[in-house]
């Protein structure tokens, strides 16, 4: 459902814009907070729910999480504001888990169940009966139907059927995982297992109840930028065209400027640097025998994927900084003081400014679905933004990372500039599943001397949790600004690169 405006993505918009209104102009914060649920339903007619009471409790838990709160626990009564003073602070991180499950929320799901449905027509040859190996298939009120307690899920009685009149259910959170940390608890609802969960946020953007969301830091950061001082935003290259198709990139930055950042600058930067980096390290180390491959490191989901399945692989995973530390660290040799924010489309990104070796350089993190809520809550309409000059921070090697495969085109540009005659063995995959299955094969020893460029999102970083636009929309807009870049190519030396 990425790019699609449905329920959800309104109701979790509504959430974001009341508390972006709150930490804007409120004097009676608690107050206004504990207020939200029933601004969403003021009367007691329910709209999306069975009763009023489940409406309201989803929506107290949905703003507890846009709060960057964890959700309360459901035996003891706790306000929707508890634990508000000490999230309120500047340094205030995501506390762990990152992605929840809000209980009230779900609608516990079947998950891998075979029914028949009404297009059955009791044909006579009755093939889902005959390949059926448990005789879990019988004739019942003049169509087929299956014995659940017999059924063992093989899925042969769905492919014999000639109508397609066997469905399979599956909880759609769980289809989306790729790392298969969705688990059921003792009524059937999903539940997360963080020891496996990469925080990809798939799940969420799945789930067609809601029930799946991430934590924010809107509130915090906007309480920064009313108290003053220098607060710098980085946005990431997937952020073209996401506000609207006359929202120019330099009217993007025009906005930004008008809610209060002092600079935006480009994480295409980070980009470029990362690109020069591993060209680099892909031909002095892959090519010249010292490694078997390399891993880039962009994708933080990719990167924890790898290193919590595949241990053995750790070495390979390049070291270099991901494109969002990449840039602040710029950023912050310029502006030591300043507080520096990420808005991507990521919510992996999220859990990757909690490490603490990445907390002095990453201060926030925004996805553009919460930016656009902001926006909204001050009145600012980025289309009619007046143009404060265009951003020329990056090249399009670097802006190209926001696609799918465009990591890895970006280095071997890079190693084809630096290194001519070098060639560079290509492979990517996008979507965990993808990538467990190539990380697999590079551990059977298939995928020596080759560059390896993972993706935890199907379709690249423009099909991020946070993002607000079709993938295919996002995507002829990544390549329009690439080709449309001044700089193809980021230079050789990396103190070259500079902030400008």
């Amino acid at each position: 459902m990425r790019g699609l405006r449905t329920q959800v993505s309104e109701l979790r918009k509504r959430v974001f814009v009341e508390i972006a209104k709150i930490a804007y102009e409120s004097e009676h914060v608690r107050d206004d907070i504990e207020a939200i649920p029933y601004q969403l339903s003021p009367t007691e007619e329910p709209k999306f729910r069975e009763s009023i009471y489940r409406e309201r409790a989803v929506s107290s838990e949905r703003v507890r999480l846009a709060m960057g709160l964890s959700l309360r626990p459901q035996n003891k009564p706790v306000h929707i504001t508890k634990g508000l003073a000490e999230s309120s602070i500047d340094e205030m991180y995501y506390e762990p888990p990152l992605m929840q499950v809000i209980p009230s929320a779900c609608n516990a799901c079947e998950d891998n169940v075979y029914e028949v449905s009404n297009l059955c027509r009791e044909c006579l040859a009755h093939p889902c009966m005959e390949v059926c190996p448990k005789d879990a298939i019988i004739h019942l009120d003049g169509q087929a139907y299956i014995q659940q307690d017999k059924c063992i899920k093989c899925g042969r009685c769905k492919a014999a059927c000639p109508f397609d009149a066997i469905g399979k259910k599956v909880r759609p959170c769980a289809s989306a995982c790729g790392v298969n940390a969705i688990e059921s608890d003792k009524y059937n609802r999903a539940v997360i297992d963080n020891g496996k969960c990469v925080s990809c946020g798939m799940c969420m953007v799945s789930c067609p109840f809601g029930a799946i969301a991430d934590k924010s830091q809107i509130f915090q950061l906007i309480r920064c930028m009313k108290n003053g001082g220098e607060v710098i935003a980085e946005i990431a290259p997937a952020y073209v065209g996401q506000f609207g198709p006359d929202v120019t990139p330099d009217k993007v930055k025009a906005a930004l400027m008008e809610l209060g950042f002092s600079q935006v600058y480009e994480v295409a930067l980070g980009a470029d640097i990362g690109a020069v980096t591993e060209a680099h390290q892909y031909v002095n180390h892959v090519v010249n025998g010292d490694l078997p491959f390399l891993l880039t490191s962009c994708c933080p989901s990719w990167a924890m994927l790898a290193k919590k399945q595949f241990p053995e692989m750790i070495e390979s995973v390049s070291t270099e900084l991901t494109p969002m530390v990449a840039t602040a660290r710029s950023i912050k040799k310029e502006h030591p003081n300043a507080k520096v924010v990420f808005i991507g489309p990521c919510a992996a990104k999220k859990l990757e400014a909690m490490r603490h070796t990445v907390r002095s350089d990453v201060d926030f993190v925004i996805t553009f679905e919460e930016l656009d809520a902001i926006f909204e809550a001050r009145g600012i309409d980025p289309a009619k933004a007046e143009s404060q000059g265009r951003l020329h921070d990056a090249t399009g090697a670097g802006r190209g990372y926001a696609v799918a495969g465009g990591v890895a085109q970006a280095i071997e540009k890079c190693v084809h500039e630096y290194y001519p005659g070098v060639d560079v063995k290509i492979e990517h995959a996008e979507g965990l599943d993808e990538c467990r299955k190539i990380l697999m094969l590079a551990k059977a020893g298939k995928k020596n001397g080759c560059l390896i460029e993972g993706m935890g999102c199907p379709g690249g970083c423009i099909a991020g949790a946070g993002t607000l636009l079709p993938l295919n929309t996002a995507k002829r807009e990544i390549a329009r600004i690439v080709q449309d870049s001044t700089r193809k190519v980021p230079p050789k030396e990396l103190e070259e690169i500079e902030l400008k």
